[in-house]
């Protein structure tokens, strides 16, 4: 076969991989369908919340609509430190769907023309850079898992990041190492598991590029030059959004996961049947007939992983391409070894508990214990094998090896055991009745591509473009039908009604009515919208509802143990009561001034509810709206103090007092703090996210107390001077007042508490609280 002349040229394989693109999202980006789960029911709020926040001028660095406050600057999750989301938000006061949802697909495709502009560098064939592309872009848990948004674009930036460290160290250039550096920087940016695994690969190929320039007798110091710059600048780029994060983390629900937790989100060795088979279990239908590990169908295992998480389908192509390469196909070979290992590695990784590499790794490499779920690794698993898949075509195609060969035959023998293995597993879970057709189904896929693609290269092998248009067909096709809309990525966005900034969602109406309604100077009810569906807790912050719970797997560990808020609230064996919050009618409640609980299903909560003390006040359909009449105002100024054992009052739920606004309680007095006689009045004149401007007036002295929970970052100030602020009634924040009228303001200042941080981490003394 006749190899193209070096550098093909680009645009023609890069239209090649966006017509194919183009048609595997359409579906998306026409609105037909929206990505659901956590894209809808987690991110898509944040941005929400962000656009609102920058279009009104209210702050986005905290939010007070969840867990009755969050730091959202410090919140990996929250969408401020992502480029492209930021953008949108400034730029779109009330993102849709669509353009959310576009954004992680528009940056695969970004990462996907990275992976083609990689081939072109390394002198490999059009026809791989297509094939490794696609299935970069469309493959493995790029497609399955694409309402993990943060995991989506740290996986997104990765090719980016490798084409870019691949051009500094080999050409080399202190120009591109300062692009790696601002790549890798929004790489990291993620903070999350995907984004740290990335990162340990880049290091490993730089490694692997320095030791091979060594060998080659190339002196070291042209080479470390642009790498000495790339980390500068990502260094510069995340100083900050990393040790807010940290800085979190340490008061959060997961400074760290233990070595059995983390293990409970490993892959089943089993689902590595989804790389030759993408349907096997069922994962793109209902729920209830899914039989993969783990459901209830499967058996007991002990696993924390959904369904959608354990599909590694990237293509029949990729698969046989695969397994002939590790078989002798061109894998090894000095270009592309690198990947193979790396792919090995991966995989390993992902099994978690199931092999003892895991193990070691989480004992010896930091930050290994701060993330759940070693089977987030099948995002590198799906990059890998791109890579790898590619170098095999690049490899055919030039005619390095045959097809017919040891290699074949393995690739061949491989893809019949999986099969036969798919339905032997089949048959012992019961499942074969239901399973079988799409175990045939991916057969015949296999079949199809082990015949196609001989086909391809001795019909068009000396026509490197319209191969690489035949192999993105066969490919596009594959995927398109295996990895294309389903229930796990794709839903109708009338599901999400309640999520539209300009909905018509009736519980949302209905507690905006109600919330109008009782509006008072010192009041700012906050809501619990409890049970009702997976997607409606952080519809608080699309709609400005003051929240006592949310969705979000990092939140303040304190305030979870004392409300007891969750991850989420989807169904009602998830809203847990401990004992200083035993209930709705109960005095945790009343002071986090909790005035309606929204629920689905209220007579599973009717004891938290204490009726009847709590009155049923509007309803449509199954959801309905019960009002706590007993809920406190969001601001007081109380006479009087006492001291109180806080650490009991959590263990026990047993108040010495329930006249919170008669007496305030403490751990220690303030000082300066007054024991008046007559109550104050306070009234909010602004509540801002991260501003809040009080008029205070107290007659013999006394205490503002701000229901709000006490919380890192925010300081108080009175007539604009510098007011210690003291944790009061457990969770809430209390400014001393002598007698008189004052202006009271809370401030949240995320930069100067991150030097404050800073500041007492470097004498030792304590955190702020």
């Amino acid at each position: 076969m006749n190899a193209p002349r070096p550098g093909w040229p680009f645009a023609p394989v890069a239209a090649i991989i966006a017509a194919a693109w183009a048609a595997f999202v359409w579906p998306w980006l026409s609105g037909r369908v929206t990505v659901p789960g956590d894209a809808k029911a987690h991110f898509y709020p944040q941005l929400v919340h962000l656009a609102n926040a920058l279009h009104a001028g209210t702050g986005f660095a905290w939010t007070p609509f969840v867990f009755s406050g969050s730091p959202q600057i410090a919140d990996p999750q929250s969408l401020i430190f992502s480029p492209p989301h930021h953008l949108l938000a400034r730029f779109v006061a009330a993102p849709g769907f669509a353009a959310f949802d576009a954004i992680p697909f528009v940056m695969l495709l970004i990462g996907a023309l990275a992976v083609a502009l990689y081939f072109r560098d390394r002198g490999w064939r059009p026809e791989g850079a297509v094939v490794a592309a696609l299935a970069f872009a469309l493959g493995g848990s790029a497609a399955w898992r694409i309402q993990h948004v943060g995991q989506i674009m740290s996986l997104a930036y990765f090719p980016i990041a490798l084409l870019l460290l691949h051009r500094a160290l080999a050409r080399p250039s202190k120009l591109y190492g300062l692009a790696l550096g601002l790549v890798g920087g929004a790489l990291l940016l993620g903070r999350d598991q995907v984004a740290g695994l990335c990162a340990l690969t880049l290091i490993a190929y730089g490694l692997t590029m320095l030791a091979q320039r060594r060998q080659a007798g190339g002196a070291l110091g042209p080479a470390l030059a642009p790498l000495i710059i790339a980390a500068l600048v990502a260094l510069a780029v995340i100083a900050i959004p990393v040790a807010m994060t940290a800085v979190m983390a340490q008061g959060s629900n997961r400074s760290f996961i233990d070595y059995d937790g983390a293990g409970r989100g490993s892959l089943h060795p089993a689902a590595l049947l989804t790389a030759f088979l993408a349907n096997v279990y069922g994962a793109d239908g209902d729920f209830p007939q899914y039989w993969g590990p783990p459901s209830p169908l499967w058996g007991h295992l002990d696993l924390y992983i959904a369904r959608n998480m354990s599909v590694v389908y990237s293509g029949a192509l990729v698969a046989l391409a695969v397994v002939f390469g590790a078989a002798g196909g061109g894998l090894w070979k000095a270009g592309a070894r690198f990947f193979g290992v790396a792919l090995l590695v991966a995989v390993l990784y992902t099994l978690g508990r199931y092999t003892p590499f895991f193990k070691a790794i989480y004992t010896t490499i930091p930050g290994i214990d701060f993330f759940r779920r070693p089977a987030d690794g099948t995002f590198l698993i799906g990059a890998l094998a791109a890579y790898a898949a590619g170098h095999v075509v690049h490899v055919l195609a030039s005619g390095e090896t045959g097809l017919v060969s040891r290699a074949g035959r393995i690739a061949l023998s491989v893809s019949l055991a999986m099969v036969l293995s798919a339905l032997a597993l089949a048959l012992a879970k019961g499942r074969l009745g239901y399973a079988w057709p799409m175990i045939a189904e991916g057969a015949a896929w296999l079949a199809v591509t082990a015949a196609a693609v001989p086909l391809i290269l001795r019909r068009a092998g000396g026509r490197p473009m319209l191969a690489a248009g035949l192999f993105a067909a066969l490919l596009g096709a594959d995927l398109i039908r295996n990895n294309g809309p389903n229930d796990s990525t794709a839903l109708p966005p009338a599901m999400y009604e309640a999520l539209k900034p300009k909905t018509a969602d009736a519980t949302i109406l209905n507690l905006q009515r109600l919330l109008a309604q009782n509006a008072a100077p010192g009041r700012l009810d906050r809501v619990e919208l409890a049970a009702i569906d997976f997607h409606m807790p952080n519809a608080s912050l699309v709609h400005g509802l003051h929240n006592v719970l949310g969705y979000n797997p990092l939140r303040s560990r304190a305030y979870s143990d004392a409300v007891g808020a969750g991850d989420h609230i989807a169904l009602p064996d998830q809203r847990k009561f401990p004992p200083l919050f035993p209930g709705y009618d109960s005095p945790l409640a009343n002071l986090l001034g909790l005035r309606y609980i929204a629920t689905n299903l209220p007579g599973e909560l009717d004891r938290a509810l204490g009726s009847p003390r709590l009155p049923e006040v509007a309803s449509n359909g199954d959801t309905r709206i019960f009002e706590n009449p007993r809920a406190l105002p969001r601001v007081m100024v109380v006479p009087r103090a006492e001291t109180a054992n806080f650490s009991e009052i959590i263990r026990t739920g047993r108040w010495p007092t329930t006249d919170f606004e008669n007496v305030a309680l403490f751990e220690t007095l303030p000082p300066g703090g007054v024991q008046g006689a007559r109550r104050g009045t306070a009234r909010i004149v602004s509540y801002k996210n991260t501003e809040i401007v009080i008029e205070a007036e107290a007659p013999d002295g006394g205490y503002l107390v701000l229901n709000d929970p006490l919380a890192p970052w925010w300081w108080a100030y009175v007539d604009g001077y510098v007011a210690e602020m003291s944790r009061v009634n457990v969770l809430f924040r209390a400014v001393a007042l002598p007698p008189g009228r004052f202006t009271v303001t809370f401030a949240y200042k995320p930069m100067r508490g991150l030097a404050v941080s800073a500041t007492d981490w470097l004498s030792g003394r304590p955190a702020q609280p």
